[in-house]
């Protein structure tokens, strides 16, 4: 009895002692495969990622304002492209434009089209690179009769300080014929009031101010400017809207 045990001791002994032979460092260890891990998504916020504003026009030509607000992946990198369009359901299709032009390395700025036909209506869309603005479609604008002038005013604050800011407006003829003669125009919506005003005449009617040129600014030649400036009192400096014509 003792020795059969033996036997079969010795014999599991052995079997045991071959299979631990066989392992080698890789079978000891069980292989462990990496999870793959998901590709992150990246969430545009709900804005757009470039707007235009129509600033003016001549015979021939447009102005539209443009501000890159998004960056890629969300938005575009400069130049962008304005590419204008003779009716809207063009513009929606991206199809046939009429013309266009490119602006600058900035990412703010203005873009003047030029190549159109007098007293006609255009629709506009912003492209950058190969890249088509799905949200802004412009317009309708229209050209100027043929032969008529145009002018742009713009305003920039030199200075403030409480009760009151100095700001310089910029006439600028913006059509193909000579100006003679401007009046830039707009409306306060506060308490503003002009104290002192230079390079320009000054009628005001409540709110409504308007600026005409003196004997020696009033004539432009196409692309020319002027300035005129201001002080005014008001509690804090307001956007204001410039309308300039003849």
């Amino acid at each position: 009895m003792l020795r059969t045990f033996g036997v079969v001791l010795a014999t599991t002994t052995l079997t045991l002692a071959g299979w631990a032979g066989t392992l080698t460092g890789a079978q000891a260890q069980p292989a462990l495969s990496a999870t793959p891990l998901p590709t992150p998504t990246y969430a545009c916020p709900p804005a757009l990622p470039v707007s235009g504003q129509f600033l003016s026009a001549g015979p021939t030509s447009i102005t539209v304002r443009y501000s890159m607000i998004m960056s890629p992946p969300c938005g575009y990198d400069p130049p962008m492209t304005l590419v204008v369009f003779a009716s809207r359901e063009d513009a929606t299709a991206w199809r046939n434009p009429v013309a266009s032009a490119v602006s600058g390395p900035e990412r703010q700025g203005d873009i003047t089209v030029t190549g159109l036909t007098p007293d006609s209506e255009y629709w506009y869309r912003f492209s950058a690179g190969e890249k088509h603005d799905p949200y802004v479609i412009g317009g309708p604008v229209r050209t100027l009769p043929a032969g008529s002038a145009s002018c742009r005013a713009t305003i920039t604050v030199d200075n403030r300080w409480t009760g009151g800011f100095a700001a310089t407006v910029t006439v600028r003829n913006t059509g193909e014929q000579t100006l003679n003669g401007w009046q830039v125009t707009w409306r306060w919506y506060g308490d503003e009031r002009i104290s002192a005003l230079w390079n320009g005449v000054l009628s005001t009617s409540g709110t409504d101010v308007t600026v005409r040129n003196t004997s020696y600014n009033g004539t432009l030649a196409p692309g020319a400017s002027t300035t005129f400036g201001m002080l005014v009192w008001a509690n804090s400096p307001a956007a204001l809207t410039l309308n300039c014509g003849r």
